[in-house]
């Protein structure tokens, strides 16, 4: 089976929506229940969901209770920038809890999700975390976090290796047609965007599903602890 984090929404609904095309059994959590009890009833109940915040150790478990097969595939797009849309933090107090809660969402979700389904991966499994190009540019306290979710990546890959898990970290760009700046990004704002890549457009779902499905495959078995870029060239790399 395979279990999708943020699979209510986004790029975690796409992933699901197309493993369930490919006929395999999909489990999704997410932190509200409408988007994923939607994806449910999109897919006639074939995808089961849970419900909570993967970041709390006794949703973590919940899950990890709930899963009664093999885990060929974990995918985590859990996570976002919780400054958006927000006045910036005012005085220490609300510094610290905007950083909390940004590292919950992204590092320490990722991080119990893959200890609780421990266990449960298969010999051959492929672990999915999602980074961001802010971890390169440096947003806030979302650019760092995400920096530690591709360093997490690293350490996990070696830790599970032996098992011949595999584990790599999605770093996508910006992607339209998502959740994630809230109401959406202004008309000029994403035409910026769209310059900054090399290819001259602006990330799709469908980008991001593609270079997972890669990742899942046997055709990926010899490729970990890796980061993949994903953004149009918008940042480049050698």
């Amino acid at each position: 089976m395979y279990v999708v984090t943020g699979g209510g929404t986004g790029l975690g609904r796409a992933i699901a929506l197309e493993l369930d095309r490919n006929k395999e059994r999909v489990l999704i959590t997410g932190r509200r229940e409408a988007p994923l009890a939607a994806v449910a009833r999109e897919t006639d109940g074939r995808i089961g969901y849970l419900a909570g915040d993967n970041a709390e150790p006794a949703v973590a478990r919940e899950l990890a209770a709930a899963v009664t097969e093999p885990v060929q595939g974990l995918i985590h797009c859990a996570g976002g920038n919780p400054a958006i849309g927000r006045d910036d933090p005012d005085g220490l107090d609300e510094v610290a809890a905007l950083l909390d809660e940004t590292v919950a969402g992204n590092l320490r979700s990722a991080a119990l999700t893959v200890t609780t389904l421990d266990e449960h991966l298969a010999a051959d499994a492929s672990v999915v975390l999602f980074g961001s190009i802010a971890a390169e540019r440096g947003v806030g306290f979302y650019g760092p976090a995400k920096a530690a979710v591709a360093s997490y990546a690293v350490g996990l890959a070696g830790q599970l290796g032996a098992r011949g898990i595999r584990v790599n970290c999605v770093s996508p760009g910006y992607i339209a047609e998502t959740e994630f700046f809230g109401g959406g990004l202004s008309a000029e704002r994403e035409e910026t965007l769209r310059e900054q890549t090399a290819l001259g457009r602006v990330g799709v779902p469908a980008d991001a599903v593609g270079l997972v499905m890669f990742l899942l495959s046997p055709a990926a078995r010899h490729v970990t602890a890796q980061t993949l870029h994903l953004n149009g060239g918008a940042h480049p790399t050698r």
